[in-house]
């Protein structure tokens, strides 16, 4: 009987067959790989959504400039947030007079932030706060003259959004973050709250008030008002002044210079009735400097709170100038900190210098803004 015509063929040896099998797996790579270039332009990209809080604020209720107690939160979460996962969250208090309104209406702009600081850094969700007044912002202190706008923050709008999407229980949980006078109320609610907010982000900071204060004090929008006037503005007798200097004025008045609960609404003018400057008074508003406050306290920050400041090279309100002292005053203590001079002027660069701050405070990829 013939063998069968196969039967002297020598089986594949194992390397010889691993060798097809690694070319065929290799071709379906290849094969893979190109296909998801291709589809990769046709897929949805990650991209973060806005929700929006409306809460009526307890802690504003009765507030002396009758400024509105409803007010709109804005919260930005990146793609990652799904699936019940615990994300840092980030408190953004925008510079004098923003508001949450102009993020919202720029949504796209900030859901876009909030994605790339997921994707190249950690996912966080960010939280834009209102902390305007009739006089335009509130620095976002606690004052008889305007309400109590650090316990709105840190009382309310803390707990209405982690009731939502909660923080994790250690590490970075929350980071307290500013621009210009939010900046200020970066470092003035992280120094208040320091359980609360494990890293504080202050973005040209008001500080060193001489420096930055004092100036826009001495113009002539704000020097050549009487001090009845002043006292006719702050009782409603006189509409809000157009003059922004004279506006700002009022505000850091309310907010520096309070005269106390027994009398709601008013505060001390820098300037007597004579036009002479008040040294007392001023000193009140140095007492709420932050750099005075670190200067004083050795126990400003919490052990163990991170603190990243920075100011613009060319920023025209000195910002960088204080943001340096304060950093320069926290070397010798026990928290880990840094300053960042940016190019450009104060309010240049905004969301890189933000993006810049959360990479440090978060150890991402930290890069210099060109």
């Amino acid at each position: 009987m013939g063998k069968h015509p196969t039967a002297n063929r020598e089986r594949p040896t194992a390397n010889v067959a691993g060798a097809r099998g690694r070319l065929v797996n290799g071709s379906r790579l290849v094969v893979l790989v190109l296909l998801v270039a291709w589809l990769a332009p046709l897929l949805p990209a990650r991209a973060a959504r806005l929700e929006i809080l409306t809460l009526d604020s307890v802690k504003l209720k009765d507030n002396p400039l009758h400024d509105p107690t409803k007010r709109q939160v804005a919260v930005f979460l990146p793609d990652q947030i799904t699936n019940g996962v615990r994300l840092p969250v980030v408190y953004y208090l925008p510079g004098f007079g923003g508001s949450p309104g102009s993020y919202i209406n720029n949504s796209n702009i900030w859901s876009a932030f909030t994605q790339k600081v997921a994707d190249e850094i950690q996912p966080v969700v960010l939280v834009v706060v209102d902390g305007r007044t009739r006089w335009g912002g509130s620095q976002y202190l606690n004052s008889a003259a305007q309400g109590n706008y650090e316990d709105y923050i840190c009382d309310e709008i803390v707990g209405a959004v982690e009731a939502q999407h909660p923080a994790p229980t250690n590490g970075v949980m929350r980071v307290i973050a500013g621009h210009s006078s939010g900046g200020f109320g970066a470092l003035r609610l992280g120094s208040a709250r320091q359980k609360l907010f494990q890293a504080v982000i202050a973005l040209s900071p008001d500080s060193d008030f001489p420096t930055s204060h004092l100036p826009l004090m001495m113009v002539p929008g704000v020097t050549n008002v009487s001090l009845v006037e002043i006292k006719k503005i702050a009782a409603g007798q006189l509409p809000v002044p157009k003059d922004g200097d004279l506006i700002y004025a009022l505000a850091l008045s309310a907010a520096y210079a309070p005269r106390g609960h027994f009398h709601p609404g008013e505060f001390d003018w820098l300037y007597d009735a004579h036009g002479r400057f008040r040294d007392a008074v001023w000193q009140r508003w140095l007492d709420n400097d932050p750099l005075s406050v670190v200067q004083r306290d050795i126990h400003a920050f919490g052990v163990g709170q991170i603190i990243y400041l920075d100011g613009a090279a060319r920023d025209e309100y000195s910002a960088n100038i204080g943001a340096r002292k304060i950093y320069q005053a926290l070397l010798a203590r026990p928290n880990l900190c840094a300053f960042y001079e940016p190019p450009g002027h104060h309010a240049d660069h905004v969301r890189e210098r933000l993006q810049r701050g959360l990479a440090w405070v978060l150890g991402g990829p930290v890069k210099d803004i060109q």
